[in-house]
């Protein structure tokens, strides 16, 4: 028995109907190597890996690849929008209200439907949509002056 190899990220995009550039395959593994990142982070990201690439590229190609399936966008209220590579399952994120770190849930489930996350990550969480909300362990911990 030959064990299959997982798609390249080239493979991925023609997969998807997109066209392979250099530009989107650095933006994909960016996207998937980070955790949750806004749009200037995937730039410098992209940039380290390929050289220059304009910020409107970097939008251009975020709304491709989140139209393909490939990247998720998720938009906390009052942060900015932020992609992950986590696609194709029902998970949900944990922000904190403090320094806005985000992690992911896995849906919950019992009597009141994702209303308690699988995992909190530590944060105490204190109010529930499709986003929980609360404080990472960082921002929770007293801090001694």
């Amino acid at each position: 028995m030959i064990a299959s190899l997982p798609p390249t990220t080239a493979e991925e995009l023609r997969g998807a109907g997109l066209r392979v550039t250099a530009a989107r395959v650095a933006l994909l593994e960016t996207v998937r190597d980070g955790d949750h990142l806004d749009v200037e982070t995937i730039a410098s990201g992209v940039r380290d890996r390929v050289g220059h690439i304009s910020l409107q590229a970097v939008y251009e190609a975020l709304y491709a690849l989140t139209a393909a399936g490939l990247v998720r966008r998720i938009e906390p209220a009052g942060s900015p929008a932020r992609f992950e590579g986590r696609v194709g399952d029902n998970h949900h994120h944990v922000v904190c209200r403090s320094c806005g770190a985000v992690a992911d849930v896995d849906c919950a489930a019992g009597e009141a439907p994702c209303l308690t996350a699988s995992d909190d990550h530590g944060f105490s969480i204190d109010e529930a949509e499709v986003i929980y909300w609360g404080l990472c362990p960082g921002c929770s911990t007293p801090r001694s002056t």
